[in-house]
């Protein structure tokens, strides 16, 4: 091992390291009070600049999130035309393949791996039902 190796140290923004942040088990935490950011956003809420109060813990410590208090929480931001745009526009890059056939699958493509469809990039025929056709060339732009 690298003598630069042993002096990195994991750090931890959020924990002050006097271990006042309590840290629950899996299940532990009390469902009432207390969320996770993935069950804010079920619940159609979010941090909004809140600390987290606590920690949740799973697989043996391996694995955690934070949990915030849900009166705290804020509403989501509204969905505007401008968002909803931009996130189409960015799932269009990632759903259309850049070859030949030129459709817009309702699944994100393997680009980096294959750079293409599976029916571009070895021939396995997609199933009609998981893409949209292109858009049709005019005859009459030469």
């Amino acid at each position: 091992m690298d003598g630069q190796d042993q002096d990195l140290v994991d750090v931890d923004l959020y924990d002050p390291g006097d271990s006042s942040l309590p840290v629950y088990r899996w299940r532990q935490a009390g469902r009432a009070n207390l969320a996770t950011r993935r069950q804010l956003r079920e619940m159609g809420l979010r941090p909004g600049g809140a600390e987290p109060v606590a920690r949740i813990e799973c697989r043996g410590g391996k694995r955690f999130a934070w949990l915030y208090r849900i009166d705290l929480a804020k509403p989501k931001f509204a969905m505007t035309l401008a968002k909803e745009a931009a996130l189409d526009k960015a799932m269009a890059a990632r759903q259309t393949c850049p070859g030949p056939c030129g459709r817009r699958y309702f699944h994100c493509l393997p680009l980096r791996t294959l750079g293409s469809c599976l029916e571009c990039f070895d021939g396995t025929p997609a199933d009609p039902t998981s893409y949209i056709a292109p858009p049709a060339k005019h005859l009459l732009a030469a």
